[in-house]
């Protein structure tokens, strides 16, 4: 019989090391409903080349299978010379077409930087190391097989939410279709984000009244999606937007991605319990570290079965958080 798994959490951090950890039990045997740590245990479980080749070929044809292994991010720290700040430790992951990968965590643990890390977008004065497949191999994505909307909107304030988006749809999407096919491609697009009654009204900006901020946050989700791609990074799709609006919005993203085979990975913070009961599998980090990863709907039990169940009354995402973030002890 497997020894059970055992989680510690301790006030004190010592050279940058969390104590909230999770570890599977002795055995280490791989499968898909098991809670995994991010060590030699969970480096066995990553799908593949050629178990990645036949789950393709089984769910959708064109899709894209990310995986990553030992991934790590340093950046130079301070003006001494060699002094280096590791902002991600050895993560290991995957996300598979037509599901959607949350990436959650404390502020300042490292959720954009792995986002940026796994859509190719760090900075020229950070070093990565370990390694990032797109099918089970070394490559580049082509253009236009992916999207990443920022966190932060940037968007022509004079244009009305239909001139964004057709505008933008004119210069994305291929010559092979005629104007009107892509008009009733941005104004499908925008229906599904739930902004048909605001078409026609301008964006704005700080000198200029329009939509509000979580209208700007699903016009810039619009723009991304316009052409279907097949893996779309998301940062903190959700802020500015109300529990109702963060739902019909994620809701949408899930419907899209199961329709077109779509690979999301997004980065959430503190998203309501109907909005976390979307994801598919979770990615906890804290201080650039892997809590957990695995089935989203299986945090709970691990949690509660290390002595941190969850309040019926509490939102699990808050719980979670709460838990493994020790910014605030004394």
């Amino acid at each position: 019989m497997d020894s059970p798994i055992k989680v510690t959490r301790s006030t004190s951090v010592k050279n940058g090391d969390i104590e909230v950890q999770s570890w599977a039990s002795s055995s280490s045997k791989s499968s898909k409903n098991k809670i995994f740590p991010f060590s030699t245990a969970l480096s066995s479980s990553v799908p593949r080349n050629d178990s990645i080749t036949s789950s393709l070929k089984s769910k959708f044809d064109n899709g894209v299978f990310l995986t990553w292994k030992d991934l790590s991010v340093v950046v130079p720290s301070g003006k001494k010379e060699n002094r280096k700040h590791a902002i991600l430790q050895e993560l290991t992951g995957y996300v598979e077409p037509g599901q959607i990968l949350a990436i959650m965590g404390p502020s300042g643990c490292g959720k954009s930087t792995l986002l940026d890390a796994l859509a190719g977008r760090l900075s020229s004065n950070t070093e990565q190391t370990g390694e990032i497949l797109i099918n089970g191999r070394k490559e580049t994505l082509a253009f236009g097989t992916s999207a990443y909307v920022t966190q932060e909107d940037t968007l022509m304030t004079t244009l009305t939410v239909m001139e964004a988006v057709y505008y933008s749809a004119q210069l994305q999407l291929p010559d092979s279709m005629s104007r009107s096919e892509k008009r009733e491609r941005a104004e499908m697009t925008i229906r599904e984000m739930g902004l048909q009654d605001a078409m026609d009204t301008r964006i704005g900006g700080w000198n200029v009244r329009g939509v509000s901020g979580g209208q700007k946050r699903r016009v810039s989700i619009c723009i991304e999606i316009l052409t279907r791609p097949k893996l779309l990074f998301l940062d903190e799709p959700t802020s500015g937007l109300d529990s109702a609006a963060s739902y019909h919005v994620m809701k949408r993203i899930v419907n899209l991605a199961h329709e077109d085979g779509i690979t999301v990975v997004a980065s959430i913070h503190q998203p309501s319990s109907d909005v976390f009961e979307l994801f598919h599998n979770l990615c906890l980090l804290a201080y650039g570290k892997t809590i957990y990863f695995g089935p989203a709907s299986m945090t709970e039990q691990l949690f509660a079965s290390n002595g941190f169940p969850c309040p019926s009354l509490r939102n699990p995402s808050d719980h979670y958080l709460r838990t493994i973030n020790k910014d605030f002890e004394e």
